[in-house]
């Protein structure tokens, strides 16, 4: 997996005390970490193992897909973006071109049929 280029400088990170069971241990140790990145505005948390050290790497690993994901998404509709206007700007086949002329006479027809004759008025 291709690594997504961030600074630490950028990630404010927080750590929260726990909240379910747990006893004692919740009511004294800031176990779930969350780590905001300023630049995009992706908050992410993590809550799912007992120690603090543990919770904070896999924060890191969510943050660090989390942007993957991001980028890849905005790589598609570039790409995307691109592709249309290719398929925009292409020239039409011979075939298309022929079934594009036979429908405008169609239509061209159908609205001459639908004027009023001047002379039954």
């Amino acid at each position: 997996m291709v690594g997504v280029a961030f600074s630490k400088d950028d990630v404010v990170e927080s750590f929260i005390r726990s909240s379910g069971p747990g006893g004692q241990n919740v009511n004294k140790v800031s176990t779930c970490v969350a780590l905001l990145h300023k630049p995009t505005g992706i908050i992410v948390k993590c809550q799912q193992f007992r120690t603090q050290f543990q919770n904070r790497q896999q924060a890191w690993v969510m943050l660090h897909t989390a942007l993957q994901e991001r980028e890849d998404k905005e790589r598609l509709f570039r790409q995307a973006k691109r592709e249309k206007i290719r398929r925009q700007n292409r020239k039409r086949s011979l075939s298309a071109k022929e079934r594009m002329l036979e429908n405008k006479k169609k239509n061209t027809f159908k609205k001459q049929n639908r004027k009023k004759l001047k002379n039954w008025e």
